[in-house]
């Protein structure tokens, strides 16, 4: 192998390394929680109108927070799953 073709590599290795960095940036940032958050929060709202529930703004909120909050917890769980059940 040339050095060329092997800086090359090297290159290409960075350049994953970083789009993998802005992945878990994105994932775990609040931007995509409180999206994830707005945008549940949207969908239930209007489900709640097209099914004629009452008080859909109100009413849209509890399985909105539900859902935002199991995504939270899933991060918590993936922790405990790598260290006490994955263990490489």
């Amino acid at each position: 192998m040339s050095l060329e073709k092997i800086a090359q590599e090297i290159d290409q290795l960075k350049d994953r390394n970083k789009r993998v960095d802005v992945n878990k940036a994105w994932e775990t940032s609040k931007t995509r929680k409180a999206l994830i958050l707005a945008l549940t929060y949207i969908v239930v709202v209007i489900f709640f109108f097209v099914t004629h529930l009452p008080n859909p703004f109100i009413n849209a909120i509890v399985p909105s927070l539900g859902f935002f909050l199991s995504t939270l917890s899933v991060s918590v769980v993936k922790d405990w799953w790598i260290k006490h059940i994955y263990k490489n």
